[in-house]
């Protein structure tokens, strides 16, 4: 399951028009190219929580099939044939959850479009990466738990000042322009849930990432697995167009398909 429902106010140039799983990189959303990256892992089966400007998401889906294929349109018969038809292997559900519903409320909501019992991938429409989504299924299903969260230690966005005292006063020892690490793990938003997770969220007005998640983390359900290639979140114009930047160079670290 993708979340892709809302806001995403700090992408306000873009998201005026469009919801942010929506914002192109290359010539196709953001959606998309995670769609691509899970489906290179075998995963093919979505369901996609929309909320602000959902219509953009149906819509996109609608007109797949005419938007990556050559068609004839015959306006003599009123035929339309579809040729070299490029579809992808995906069976995509799209869920309407509601505008101001929390990440939280977002997941109970497709509670009833899950296989009892089923395990799930849960992700944000805003964040790419290269982890090995398969490793990280099997990982979960060897620790047994109810959730795994990959768990990324990014690049640090500015540089370090490495400071020593010195007269009372902070001298400047040596900078370091960026770090390749920040440092600390953090989430890097690409879950393997146990469908119980669902009874861990009380409604609409919770946040995944507040009482859901710590409550999973103080009762021992959660575990991390650790990434330590390539992750990127695309919270800003900036981070978009480093995206932009990698896609257009061929060399997308997050293409793991052919």
């Amino acid at each position: 399951m993708i979340l892709a429902g809302g806001l995403g106010t700090r992408l306000s140039e873009e998201t005026h028009l469009i919801p942010k799983p929506m914002v192109r990189i290359g010539e196709r959303p953001m959606l998309w190219h995670i769609m691509k990256l899970y489906s290179a892992f075998g995963v093919n089966d979505f369901i996609i929580c929309l909320g602000y400007k959902g219509y953009a998401v149906k819509d996109f889906f609608k007109n797949y099939q005419h938007h990556v294929s050559d068609i004839t349109y015959d306006f003599r018969t009123n035929e339309t044939v579809v040729h070299q038809d490029r579809q992808e292997p995906w069976r995509v559900t799209l869920v309407e959850t509601g505008l101001n519903t929390q990440t939280g409320g977002r997941i109970k909501a497709i509670g009833e479009y899950l296989e009892p019992g089923e395990t799930f991938c849960m992700t944000y429409g805003d964040g790419l990466c290269n982890a090995d989504i398969a490793a990280e299924i099997e990982f979960h299903k060897a620790h047994g738990k109810l959730a795994t969260v990959l768990a990324v230690n990014p690049p640090g966005r500015f540089g370090v000042l490495g400071l020593r005292e010195g007269d009372g006063d902070d001298v400047v020892d040596h900078l370091q322009e960026k770090p390749k690490r920040g440092g600390a793990w953090i989430n890097g938003g690409f879950f393997v849930l146990n469908q119980k997770v669902v009874e861990y969220i009380d409604g609409p007005a919770n946040s995944w990432e507040d009482v859901p998640l710590n409550r999973l983390a103080n009762e021992g359900q959660l575990m991390a697995y650790r990434h330590d290639g390539y992750w990127q979140a695309m919270d800003t114009l900036r981070e978009k167009h480093l995206l932009e930047q990698l896609w257009e160079s061929g060399n997308a670290p997050w293409k793991l398909w052919k």
